[in-house]
């Protein structure tokens, strides 16, 4: 413990997370009957990715998956990957999160005013 008070924080100070929202209205989640059907895959599929953390999901009170509403465009990203550049799974996941790295460079690049001659490959 030290014997210097603590400094107040001044109270014109925000503090804001980057990547949070807020929705005015709370956003219907999906079942996992119903982003498997949209995303074209079987729902023993979908339950595979989220177990091996390709895709998010969250469990609703009586404990089955939910996904938000992204989750099928998500899932065939993940799909596409697998299927169309042959991907093993551990591979997919380390494409996903280059790919994710290249987004937020790119919008910082943005954000920054320096952008490149070349359009984004993603």
């Amino acid at each position: 413990m030290t014997d210097r008070p603590a400094k107040a924080r001044p109270s014109h100070a925000r503090t804001t997370e980057v990547g949070v929202q807020y929705a005015i209205v709370p956003v219907p989640k999906l079942s996992l009957e119903t982003a498997a059907r949209r995303s074209g895959l079987h729902p023993d599929l979908v339950r595979r990715f989220v177990a091996l953390g390709l895709v998010d999901a969250d469990r609703d009170a009586s404990g089955r998956l939910v996904f938000d509403p992204t989750a099928p465009a998500a899932l065939a990203r993940v799909q596409r990957l697998r299927t169309g550049l042959c991907l093993n799974y551990a591979s997919v996941g380390l494409v996903l999160d280059l790919l994710d790295r290249i987004s937020l460079l790119e919008a910082a690049l943005r954000r920054a005013g320096m952008r490149s001659d070349l359009p984004p490959w993603t």
